[in-house]
């Protein structure tokens, strides 16, 4: 147990220091690849019914998990076979690979810079990148916003829970969890194409997050003090807004960094076209402005050194 964790915290280190070199292979986007031409077959075996689409997407969410999962559970049997440090590098490397809190903070700073610089097409642009709502009608705040929205979500998606299923089994798990919340990302809609497809993996993202989501949100509260926020605003409005979102999981990180912030996230708004109104999460203690942007990915960066700090300290005592 203790070289993987020692694997896992390597793999963190090498994510804060480099993220995810865009000429490197990512497996992520092998399991993307994977879910794309396998719909279409999957598709075409089951008849075209709502039984047969909610039974195609079932089985078409075991194959993506089992092979994502299978083939680095192999490699990974195979390599102990030849020498346990080639086992050991390549669990460091799919750990640093599988984590993403880099990655997230590149991606939202692009959003700052560009409104920095005063030009709103190329944020909407920016934002446009890592959120699934249209962003051709929204303000500068509003822009501002769905990027704090999406790096406040993604603490848990693209770090803690990785973390965790990484700290639990190694890559085999941060694999298993990976395609599943890969599958909800890209299948696990509610509109006409995915209603009863998806609706297997997006259920399956429910349940595999449900724990998580609640031990991110819990720990970005108890961080929030270490940028500088506010743990006491923090802790009331994750009590009071952590279930406002029709996810029974993504809204737990996002009220604890409202109240750490001191802002209102969340709200109506356009996906595809169509207005949805949503509840909102948190107090508007003061206008959301682009700064917030670089101060979440501080509470963000903050709340994952407490879950790294959080699993050796686990170890220690059991």
């Amino acid at each position: 147990m203790k070289w993987n964790l020692l694997a896992l915290t390597i793999g963190f280190v090498l994510d804060l220091l480099f993220g995810d070199p865009r000429w490197l292979y990512h497996p992520v986007r092998a399991i993307g690849f994977l879910i794309t031409r396998g719909e279409k077959g999957f598709r075409k075996v089951f008849p075209k019914t709502e039984r047969g689409e909610l039974t195609a997407g079932i089985f078409f969410a075991v194959f993506v998990i089992f092979l994502s999962a299978g083939i680095p559970f192999l490699l990974l049997r195979l390599a102990s076979r030849v020498s346990f440090w080639l086992f050991f590098g390549l669990t460091v490397f799919w750990d640093y690979q599988l984590l993403a809190a880099r990655s997230l903070k590149a991606e939202s700073m692009k959003v700052y810079d560009a409104l920095r610089e005063g030009d709103l097409t190329k944020a909407r642009h920016a934002v446009s990148m890592i959120v699934g709502r249209d962003t051709k009608r929204l303000d500068e705040e509003g822009v501002a916003k769905a990027a704090v929205e999406t790096v406040a979500e993604n603490t848990s998606d693209g770090v803690i829970a990785p973390m965790l299923f990484l700290a639990l089994g190694g890559p085999v798990l941060g694999f298993f969890y990976k395609s599943v919340n890969t599958l909800d990302s890209m299948v696990g809609y509610k509109n006409d194409t995915y209603l009863y497809f998806g609706r297997f993996s997006a259920r399956l993202d429910d349940v595999v997050n449900w724990v998580p989501a609640r031990v991110s949100g819990f720990l970005m509260v108890l961080a929030s003090f270490l940028p500088g926020f506010s743990m006491e605003q923090a802790w009331r409005i994750y009590c009071r807004d952590r279930r406002n979102h029709a996810s029974p999981n993504s809204a737990h990180t996002e009220a604890a960094a409202a109240g750490a912030l001191g802002v209102r996230l969340a709200g109506n708004a356009y996906y595809f076209g169509k207005l949805y109104e949503k509840p909102s999460i948190g107090d508007p203690l003061r206008d959301i402005e682009y700064e917030d942007i670089p101060r979440v990915n501080r509470l963000m960066y903050a709340t994952s050194l407490l879950m790294l700090s959080g699993v050796w300290i686990l170890w220690f005592l059991l």
